[in-house]
């Protein structure tokens, strides 16, 4: 299906310079797309390619000699920019796509405390905080199956604000308990270290996996094998290995592009449709590194996982498609220094050879280095170092920082440029496929609105149907109110009046009613999760209704 090497050079070429002329070519290439743009559609596929970059695209297809998935579906462009910066962080972009709202640095799932950026609108005192909901929420309560799946861990920002609300998304216990109490059908992804009984509030969240009905897989073989309409998968304490290095260090954990598949597969048995959120989560990880091998090896591993996304989408007729990186990081360039005076006659191989050299990542070939660098010329020979002169041999032997120095030398002989090991705010190009897909220049939080209004609903107005305050709604009803951290890390709302005792914990989807007069106690569940956003109790209108 793709078009072989000499068909598309000169794509590979204007693809960053000329958007419009690649989006004119990945048009007249694209297969048959349903027609059906009126309606809701069944399915959405949502994919983010973490900190990846335009140029990086570019140097991938290079790398890889023939079209990517991705080529046959550019349709525009992203801004990335958050509340308060030009560049985003992660968890903030995630929040924007998922959400269609601006957020700060750190913030998953809720509105910002500080906008400085002009045009995005100021937030009321009272709402600062206050979470909104995501396009997963949203599809789950109409009815649909939901999944997420990352290359990372699964509570890492980018799968956390499409599956969680917090202030600070470095609150691992609570993004895993609100992502478990989600009930969302299929999980894969790493983060095993954020379900065990080791967490700080001493649930075990395993348990109540298992309680919940999922199976509970940790490797590739009982991902495979598994026919499971539930699917959890933990198959690292953190994060996967990069694509390039699992032969090698990781052979029992799946590919990305399997655990799509996988997903894809199970998701797609529910009669009313589904939704699903997957990132390759680590080539932002090499960017911050500055490592091209690890860039380039993820990027076409979630590539891979695009090609099964589109041949789902293909068959089917009603699944929308959209792909992009959450915003730029490294600024790598193809051209350095070295170019300055023939970057017109480098030919390509310069730039791609000296990268195949490399069969490891620099996080791979580190983790085989002896502890007294014994075999430091070898592993340097991992990562495409190879055939050492005298000065790069010295440079390594005197590093103080090894993996910069490796970096730094690969990226010399390949003609590679970074311009930061930090994120980027340039706009990033825009991959749709199926009815309703976007297209031409938006903004991150048109993403979110796009989806939810493909499947049928609006995001603001389902913000104030999940997201309602506890405390003004109990006492406008006559209760009193109390927050109890009396437990620090398992903080309840409780509300009282002559008849009842109602019990709300964070992060789950149970209220807990005691009516004084029989003592009897009941627990009701929801779809939806209650946030405790360090100051203040969130639960549904059916939440409340319910319980009071």
């Amino acid at each position: 299906m793709r078009k072989k090497w000499m068909s598309f050079a000169l794509v590979g070429a204007l693809a960053v310079s000329s958007l419009g002329l690649v989006v004119g070519d990945a048009q007249a290439k694209k297969p048959n797309q349903s027609a059906n743009n009126n309606g809701k559609v069944k399915n959405v596929i949502m994919l983010v390619m973490d900190g990846s970059s335009d140029d990086l695209s570019t140097l991938a297809r290079w790398y890889k000699g023939e079209d990517l998935a991705l080529d046959s579906i550019l349709t525009g462009g992203v801004k990335t920019y958050s509340a308060e910066s030009a560049i985003t962080d992660s968890a903030p972009a995630a929040t924007a796509l998922a959400t269609g709202n601006k957020a700060n640095t750190g913030n998953v799932g809720v509105l910002p405390s500080l906008v400085t950026t002009p045009g995005v609108e100021q937030v009321a005192n009272e709402d600062i905080h206050k979470p909104v909901a995501n396009v997963l929420e949203g599809a789950k309560l109409d009815g649909k199956a939901t999944g997420i799946v990352s290359s990372s861990e699964i509570q890492h920002a980018t799968p956390a604000g499409f599956s969680a609300h917090v202030v600070k998304r470095s609150n691992y216990d609570d993004i895993a308990e609100q992502q478990v109490y989600q009930n969302m059908d299929v999980v894969l992804g790493g983060g095993y270290n954020s379900l065990n009984e080791k967490r700080k509030d001493g649930e075990n969240l395993l348990e109540v996996i298992d309680n919940k009905g999922y199976d509970y897989v940790t490797n590739r073989n009982e991902l495979l094998s598994t026919d499971s309409e539930k699917i959890w998968g933990s198959f690292a304490p953190s994060a996967l290995a990069y694509d390039v290095d699992r032969q090698t260090t990781k052979p029992e954990e799946p590919t990305l592009a399997e655990m799509t598949e996988k997903a894809i597969n199970t998701l797609s048995q529910d009669k009313d449709g589904f939704f699903l959120m997957v990132e390759g989560s680590k080539i932002d990880w090499a960017a911050h590194a500055n490592d091209p091998i690890g860039m380039i090896s993820d990027f076409l591993a979630f590539d891979d996982a695009v090609s099964k996304a589109l041949e789902f989408a293909e068959k089917d007729k009603n699944t929308l498609v959209i792909a992009l990186t959450d915003h730029g990081n490294s600024g790598i360039t193809i051209g350095n220094h070295n170019t300055n005076s023939n970057y017109d006659t480098t030919p390509v191989f310069a730039y791609i050879d000296p990268l195949k050299e490399a069969t490891m990542t620099l996080e791979g070939a580190l983790s085989l280095l002896k502890e007294d660098q014994s075999n430091l010329v070898e592993v340097a020979g991992l990562y495409g170092l190879t055939n050492l002169t005298d000065k790069e041999k010295a440079a390594l032997e005197s590093s103080e920082k090894l993996s910069a120095t490796m970096v730094q030398l690969l990226a010399e002989r390949a003609n590679i440029g970074f311009t930061t090991g930090g994120h980027t705010g340039e706009d990033v190009f825009l991959y749709s496929y199926g009815p309703s897909k976007p297209t031409g220049l938006v903004d991150n939080t048109d993403i979110a609105h796009t989806m939810a209004k493909a499947m049928g609903f609006d995001l603001d107005k389902l913000s104030n149907e999940i997201f309602v305050n506890a405390e003004q709604s109990f006492k406008e009803a006559g209760y009193t109110t109390k927050i109890d951290t009396t437990d620090a890390a398992n903080p309840v709302f409780i509300a009282e009046n002559k008849n009842k005792i109602v019990t709300i914990p964070e992060n789950k989807n149970i209220v807990i009613v005691e009516n004084k007069n029989n003592n009897k106690v009941e627990t009701h569940e929801f779809k939806t999760v209650t946030v405790f956003n360090d100051k203040q109790f969130f639960i549904s209108e059916e939440m409340f209704k319910r319980a009071k």
